[in-house]
């Protein structure tokens, strides 16, 4: 995803504590984690690809004969995709192992951050829905 220019991920999950997605639980979600290291793995993949590495896409995991599995997801494409351990008639591919100690590669985009959770807080109430809709007619105004 990509606001104002910075690229970023965004994971949203429910507010209902009794959803699966909270506990660990062996018949339905042995790797509940999967969503945050997609994400993460996308940023890694963008640094890769603004350095110039060559790697495969995130989501090409079936062309490289991995399946998403019942249990564990894509956990052994994430696996083999981190450790450049996916066997291609070329050798092996995968991210760059340096990767993993380089910085994003527009490291201004960096340098002035602020939290998103406040530029992207849902309204709670009314008085909130009422002043976030002033701020975004007055905000367009200011673009124009």
């Amino acid at each position: 995803m990509d606001y104002y220019g910075i690229g970023f991920s965004n994971i949203r999950l429910p507010n209902d504590s009794r959803s699966y997605i909270y506990k660990y639980d062996r018949r339905i979600n042995t790797f509940p984690e999967e969503v945050f290291l997609h994400e993460f793995l996308h940023s890694l993949e963008r640094n890769a690809k603004e350095y110039g590495y060559s790697r495969p896409e995130l989501h090409d995991y079936e062309k490289y004969g991995y399946q998403n599995e019942i249990m564990i997801g894509q956990k052994k494409w994430y696996t083999d995709y981190m450790n450049k351990n996916i066997n291609t008639t070329s050798g092996k591919i995968g991210l760059p192992p340096e990767i993993y100690n380089l910085k994003p590669a527009k490291k201004s985009n960096f340098e002035y951050s602020y939290t998103m959770k406040e530029v992207f807080k849902e309204p709670e109430n009314i008085i909130e829905e009422m002043r976030e809709l002033m701020e975004n007619i007055v905000r367009k105004f200011k673009r124009d």
